[in-house]
């Protein structure tokens, strides 16, 4: 009930605040009491006077050629994609090891050139390609050639012996 009273007695005084006697508006400046100003006389036709000399431009020197220093950056405009062919692990290098059938679906092991082995699922990034499926003895990959072109399904099969 107090908090009620409070409120209404705030309430008043902030009407009673905006209102009163609204602010005079300023007066209009008074234009200055002087006799009517006489017209402009018109500009001669003629310079009274010799002819003035323009003075000249100044000579402008050429521009020196500008040399990029990468001071150990890379150019940003080089492509990033090699000419050569993708370095470290491709998957032409790789052989398909074995495939585990698992909780999370299936994983496989794959063996690279130099013996190191991995396990890939379906998704994942090797070298220049991206793991499409891994069926019951199969590995496929989706390669793409050059960015823009659509991939090319490559299939390692898992060999038994």
């Amino acid at each position: 009930m107090r908090s009620a009273w409070i409120a209404a007695l705030g309430l008043i005084g902030l009407l009673a605040g905006c209102g009163g006697p609204p602010a005079p508006a300023p007066a209009p400046p008074r234009p200055a009491t002087s006799a009517p100003a006489a017209p402009a006389p018109a500009a001669p036709a003629r310079p009274a006077g010799p002819p003035v000399a323009m003075p000249k431009e100044p000579e402008v020197k050429p521009l020196e050629p500008l040399a990029y220093d990468p001071k150990g950056r890379r150019d940003p405009f080089v492509s990033l994609a090699t000419a050569e062919g993708a370095k470290g692990l491709t998957v032409a290098a790789v052989k398909l090891v074995g495939i585990v059938h698992g909780r999370q679906g299936r994983l496989a092991l794959v063996e690279a050139p130099d013996g190191l082995g991995y396990i890939l699922k379906a998704g994942d990034q090797i070298g220049d390609g991206r793991v499409a499926d891994i069926g019951r003895d199969s590995l496929t990959f989706s390669v793409a050639a050059r960015p823009g072109l659509p991939p090319t399904p490559v299939v390692k099969r898992l060999r038994t012996q």
